[in-house]
This record gives C-alpha cells, sequence and structure tokens, in this order.
C-alpha cells in the first residue's frame, strides 16, 4: 500500500505532506483528517495520527506540533519520546526545528503552504506553516535564519514545498494583492479585470531566495489543495468545515 503521503526526492531524511488518504473518519473529514478541533469524532483523529506514526515508522509521542497562530515565532523543540502516546502542543508558533535523532516536527495545513528544511551538514530538521499572513510576516526566513544562528549555511539547506491554494484557486482582495506585489514582486500577483489571484507558494520561494537558500536546493511542489478534493482537505473549497493534513520531516539521518 502506498503511504499516504507526498514526498519529495530531494530530502535525504524520511518526511511527507499528508493527503486525505489512509484514514478512518468520514463524511467532510474523510478520511485521514489530523484536525483535532474541527468537529470530527476525537477518537477517529487519535486513530489517524497512529496510522501517520506507522507509515512515517517514526514514534507517534517523537512528533512535536504548535498551536499556530500565523506567526513568524521559530521553537527549538527536543525532549520527544519512543512511545504511541501523542504528545501536547509545544507553544505558539508556525515553525519549529529539532536536532535530537529519532524526533520528528510537523505542521498543521488545508490550503495554507508548508515548508520543509533539511540541514544535511549539521543535522537538523524543521517544518514551517506560512499562510498569507505567515508569508507576510516572513515566517519561512525565520526558520533559515534561526537553522543558521545554529551553525546550518544556507546554501547547503535543502527545502520542499508543499501543497497549497495555487494562484488558479486563490482569489484575494485587491488591497492584499497589491500590498504582496509590493512586497514580492508584481510575478506574486494575477489580476483579471477586478479579480485578483496571489501565488503564496512563488512568494515563499521568494523569501527563501533571500536567505540564501538555492534554487537547485528546493522542490516546489504544484498540487492545488482548493482544486483537488479527492486528495487534500482545503478550507477555503470546503468553507471552513474540512479536515487537516500533517506535514512533517523526521530526524534520521
Amino acid at each position: 500500500m502506498s503511504p499516504p503521503f507526498i514526498t519529495s526526492a530531494l530530502l535525504p531524511v524520511p518526511h511527507g505532506f499528508a493527503t486525505r488518504a489512509g484514514g478512518v473518519s468520514e463524511g467532510r473529514f474523510a478520511s485521514l483528517n489530523l484536525g483535532f478541533t474541527v468537529g470530527d469524532v476525537r477518537e477517529r483523529v487519535e486513530e489517524n495520527y497512529r496510522r501517520l506514526a506507522a507509515a512515517a515508522a517514526a514514534p507517534l509521542g517523537a512528533l512535536h506540533l504548535v498551536k499556530q497562530v500565523h506567526g513568524d515565532r521559530v521553537l527549538h523543540v527536543t525532549g520527544g519520546q519512543a512511545t504511541a502516546m501523542l504528545q501536547p502542543h509545544r507553544g505558539e508558533a508556525d515553525a519549529l526545528w529539532t536536532d535530537q535523532p529519532g524526533e520528528w516536527v510537523g505542521v498543521s495545513t488545508a490550503d495554507c503552504v508548508p515548508v520543509l528544511l533539511v540541514d544535511p551538514d549539521g543535522k537538523r530538521v524543521a517544518a514551517v506553516h506560512s499562510g498569507w499572513r505567515g508569508t507576510d510576516a516572513d515566517v519561512s526566513a525565520r526558520a533559515v535564519e534561526t537553522l543558521v544562528a545554529s551553525g546550518a549555511k544556507p546554501e547547503r539547506l535543502l527545502v520542499a514545498v508543499g501543497p497549497a491554494i495555487q494562484q488558479c484557486c486563490y482569489v484575494v482582495s485587491e488591497e492584499l494583492a497589491r500590498h504582496f506585489a509590493t512586497r514580492f514582486g508584481p510575478d506574486v500577483v494575477v489580476a483579471r479585470g477586478d479579480e485578483f489571484r496571489l501565488d503564496l507558494s512563488r512568494a515563499v520561494v521568494l523569501t527563501l531566495r533571500r536567505t540564501g537558500v538555492k534554487v537547485a536546493n528546493m522542490d516546489v511542489l504544484q498540487d492545488c489543495t482548493s482544486c483537488d478534493s479527492t486528495r487534500f482537505f482545503s478550507h477555503r473549497r470546503d468553507h471552513g468545515r474540512t479536515g487537516r493534513h500533517i506535514n512533517f520531516v523526521v530526524h534520521r539521518f
């Protein structure tokens, strides 16, 4: 059976961008919903996490998650456990990293851009949640800067930018579109009459490039969470009544 997540050939450690496949949730949450606060049955979500951990071949107790707040805070996490019990959130942040063998970090999405980073030299891994507010706050840059402060070289970092709502579906206000065009350049916005579409993934990539990450070291997946209702949950498409994905990377070199 195929794993219930998408991977990048660029990253040399276990990782994944979860899809809807492989879980036990039903209805609008079918099937691998990994969000506890969206109205799903808790026991089903817990089983979904157990299935994710089994597919990732990593102890569930070693998975670190945070309460995401659409900001730019980056947390260093340690103290995972080789158990089958999911740990509570480690605090409020939108990016987290670890340098501890066997531990893994993840972020939750249902349209926002997930970013996974690997420092192959210093053996560090990080996960970033970048919605439009986090992207505007340069959360991906803060994650790179944090890894660099711990000894990483930006030009050596390997990055996978995962499935998210793409420009084809992400209609935004004229005010937000103009703001992003000013901050990131006109290529992140397409204007069609009075309709404006935002390329959030491109804005994230431009942010990463400014920090010194090489284009050749980035894998940008083009899957659109809003377009593909078979494989992905989408907060915008489903008017907020939907599940959540976990996007993770395991410290295993």
